[in-house]
């Protein structure tokens, strides 16, 4: 469960006088980030491979594979404008191995990456 908690700096949080925190319940679907970064839900692993043999959790690849949740409006150019995203929200997409920052909201692994991390988007 992630929360923000948020306080004024420099208040005094001690004593009768404390000053309550704010804390707010964060959810995957109020991320929106900034410039060019993809918000990702990675797929899930195999727990098993074909021949039937169980993979401990130590042993699994990273995904390289997943499913975008939120996508940034696109970095900014040297000229001022605005540059495309080539994803959207919702897309399959195939990233960088070692790529992004991993995070968990709600119990649930995510991964923010920059668009050039993004290899391709899966057809269906």
């Amino acid at each position: 469960m992630a929360t923000a908690t948020t306080t004024r700096r420099g208040a005094d949080t001690k004593g009768p006088a404390r000053r309550s925190a704010a804390k707010k319940r964060l959810s995957a679907t109020q991320l929106r980030p900034l410039g060019d970064r993809v918000v990702i839900r990675p797929a899930e692993r195999e727990e098993m491979t074909k021949s039937g043999i169980v993979i401990p959790d130590t042993a699994k690849e990273k995904p390289q594979e997943g499913f975008t949740l939120a996508v940034g409006p696109g970095r900014i150019l040297d000229n001022g404008k605005r540059e495309q995203m080539d994803v959207k929200k919702g897309d399959k997409v195939l990233y960088a191995k070692y790529s992004g920052t991993e995070f968990k909201v709600e119990g649930e692994d995510l991964l923010i990456v920059g668009q050039k991390d993004i290899l391709a988007v899966v057809e269906d």
